[in-house]
């Protein structure tokens, strides 16, 4: 029997988990969270009632959240990728790394996005100019990081597939432009890897939706 992801296509954290499913070819069913089948998110409910997406069903067993969902799939259906590294150090770096996309990408990005689908009257100027700050502090401490690396953390690994879609996002929020070269340099190399550009695809349908308006390009 095949796992089952819960998830949308233009979701960040579920193209997260879809970059290491394509990765490594790993067959899987998917329930689309949508009015196309609106008993999978009734499902969904009642096995997490948190109602956060993705979850994966394997079997009887949920996992949640993106980070587990990987860590799960490297341990339970592992391919010629390992996304997570068997050397117990560069594990750290690795998981510390998809922290900071998680934390202070995507965590921000979000902040600003859900600060525009607020009503007027909820809406907080304040925690959006802190989270632009943050960005432009994570998109410089990364343009130094990335000088000299490929990919964030050695190998294409559960880091890259956090980043992914944490800086194609956030460039749409909050543009790079041309003040941090080499993380702009990596979403193009991470835009271009087959996973994700099949997930980039997947949402391509969806951009309207996106509250921002979504930019004229990717």
């Amino acid at each position: 029997m095949r796992p089952v992801l819960y998830s949308h296509p233009f979701s960040s954290y579920c193209q997260k988990a879809l970059v290491a499913l394509y990765e490594n070819g790993t067959q899987f069913d998917t329930r689309m969270l949508g009015p196309e089948d609106p008993a999978a998110y009734e499902e969904l409910c009642s096995l997490w009632p948190v109602k956060r997406f993705p979850m994966l069903m394997d079997g009887d067993r949920p996992v949640f959240e993106a980070t587990i969902i990987i860590e799960y799939l490297d341990v339970r259906y592992p391919g010629p990728i390992k996304l997570i590294p068997a050397d117990p150090d560069k594990a750290i770096e690795v998981r510390m790394m998809d922290r900071f996309f998680d934390n202070y990408i995507s965590t921000p990005q979000q902040k600003v996005v859900f600060n525009a689908i607020r009503p007027e009257e909820h809406r907080d100027p304040y925690g959006v100019d802190e989270a632009r700050a943050m960005l432009d502090n994570a998109y410089g401490w990364l343009d130094e990081r990335m000088k000299d690396r490929e990919w964030a953390a050695g190998d294409f690994s559960l880091t890259d597939c956090a980043a992914a879609p944490a800086l194609f996002y956030a460039d749409w929020t909050h543009p790079l432009g041309d003040r941090f070269p080499n993380v702009t340099a990596y979403r193009n190399r991470l835009l271009a890897r087959p996973s994700f550009a099949r997930a980039v695809d997947e949402g391509r349908p969806y951009r309207s939706f996106f509250p921002l308006g979504a930019p004229d390009r990717d």
